[in-house]
């Protein structure tokens, strides 16, 4: 009988193996280029958000990344590279922890008209949000350089005076000194939208944020006037941070882009017809920079589109549906929707974030997806695994190679990636690591290395999030 079982054990398994290189693979053409330094930028020398001409009809935003900032600027491109990796651990796990919070707590109980536009930036190290862009706080506007974060609603700023503040680069924002700066009052519909709002003597509203990494923000609750380079946008609900704590190095505050009451796409919406789309280029790159544009103009022609889904208790992030993926032309069987459903009470699903960096899978559809990923690159060398990727290359001294095809399906859309933002450097020696990873937890992220020269359209006015290839140009 024993004989029998494995008899039978060994057919499926070559049956298996059978159907899944049945056709011929599909394969696209990588150049390889070693992890570069990152360009030279510097805090003081950005100023594009405030000197460059905008049409008030158009709001758009130069955005940068931090490892162009980071205090460790100097260090080697290695080990830049394992900081941003360790922000990045730190930001999955902050994301799954909002999730897992919630449902605990649950349990419980052209541009056309009206268009603006800014650029973006990535690059702070606290696992908050990977992007920043600089923008005018108050009348007359203050330029300082804000997170933008897709993953967290509230837009707060560090104020004066401040009991407790980290270090930033430009001055604090000092509220008595706009014109425009209103706080608001502690019966104020505005002030009951935060999820746990407070009240001073003075009864003015009180708001706090914590973040899963520890970093939080509290002080008053209050509406301003902000300014993307000529482009004012008046009566936006601002948090006025008296005491803040985190590794929010350089940066003043924080830009809310998810789906929730308070952030800045749903208070604003109504100025930019609830569309906007940023297009994300590799940190490294000299040109080309990384952009945002809020308004119909986000929208991009040749975008594929998948329809967000809700979940019902929490409102914040970007949910999708991923039906599957496809490696070397073939979809990996074993990567079937049901490991990414979204269920009635807000457990697993898909999000997509502009802060986490490498696309985290649940473990199942990871260890499938690498998998098939190495039996389809057998051509090329093994290296040894590098920080949170346990599927490395030596590809060292090659001027090109050959990889399989990766697309994601998503409902409605397939997103056919590029060679480059799958399998990406991570020393100068010609290591190459396939940028996925596995994750414990439910939730499934779709990474900024993954969204990288996509266009990604956050049209909320559709319920629906696009991808258009060759969007940076």
């Amino acid at each position: 009988m024993d004989g029998k079982r494995l008899s039978i054990l060994i057919l499926l398994s070559v049956s298996t193996i059978s159907v899944s290189f049945s056709a011929p693979l599909q394969y696209q053409t990588l150049i390889p280029t070693s992890l570069p330094s990152p360009q030279t930028l510097s805090w003081a020398t950005q100023q594009e958000s405030e000197s460059e001409p905008e049409s008030e009809s158009i709001l758009s935003l130069n955005l940068h990344h931090v490892d162009n900032f980071s205090p460790a600027f100097n260090s080697s491109p290695e080990s830049l590279f394992k900081l941003r990796l360790r922000r990045d651990a730190v930001r999955a796990k902050t994301l799954s922890t909002i999730a897992a919070v919630t449902r605990a707590n649950a349990s419980g109980k052209a541009r056309g008209a009206g268009d603006f536009s800014s650029s973006i930036t990535s690059g702070l190290a606290q696992g908050s949000g990977e992007y920043f862009t600089r923008i005018g706080i108050g009348t007359p506007p203050k330029y300082v350089y804000m997170v933008l974060d897709t993953g967290s609603d509230v837009v707060w700023v560090q104020c004066s005076p401040c009991r407790k503040c980290y270090s930033q680069t430009d001055p604090l924002f000092d509220p008595k000194r706009s014109s425009s700066f209103l706080g608001v009052s502690c019966v104020s519909p505005l002030c009951r939208r935060l999820d746990s709002p407070g009240c001073n003597s003075r009864k003015k509203c009180l708001y706090q944020v914590s973040y899963g990494d520890g970093s939080f923000t509290v002080g008053e609750f209050s509406t301003e006037t902000l300014t993307f380079r000529k482009t004012r946008v008046g009566n936006v609900a601002l948090g006025c941070g008296h005491d803040n704590e985190g590794l929010f190095i350089g940066a003043a505050g924080l830009l809310g882009l998810g789906r929730g009451k308070l952030s800045f796409p749903t208070q604003a919406g109504s100025r930019f017809g609830r569309k906007f789309s940023y297009c994300l280029v590799d940190r490294s790159a000299s040109s080309n920079p990384s952009s945002m544009v809020f308004g119909e103009s986000a929208a991009s022609r040749n975008a594929v589109y998948t329809p967000l889904l809700t979940n019902p208790k929490l409102d914040t992030f970007y949910y999708v549906g991923l039906n599957g993926i496809s490696v070397g032309g073939t979809r990996v069987p074993a990567i079937t929707a049901s490991l990414f459903k979204l269920d009635p009470i807000g457990n697993g699903g898909v999000i997509v974030d502009s802060g986490t960096s490498v696309t985290r899978l649940t473990r199942p559809a990871y260890v499938a997806l690498r998998d098939a990923f190495v039996a389809g690159a057998a051509n090329l060398k093994r290296a040894s695994e590098f920080s949170l990727f346990d599927t490395c290359f030596d590809l060292s001294g090659k001027t090109e190679v050959k990889v399989p095809t990766v697309v994601l399906h998503f409902e409605g859309a397939d997103v056919s990636l590029p060679a480059s933002n799958y399998l990406i450097p991570v020393d100068t020696n010609g290591k190459f690591c396939f940028a996925f990873a596995g994750t414990m937890s439910g939730l499934s992220i779709i990474g900024n290395i993954q969204q990288q020269s996509f266009r990604v359209v956050f049209d909320l006015a559709g319920n629906r999030v696009g991808f258009a290839p060759r969007g940076c140009v």
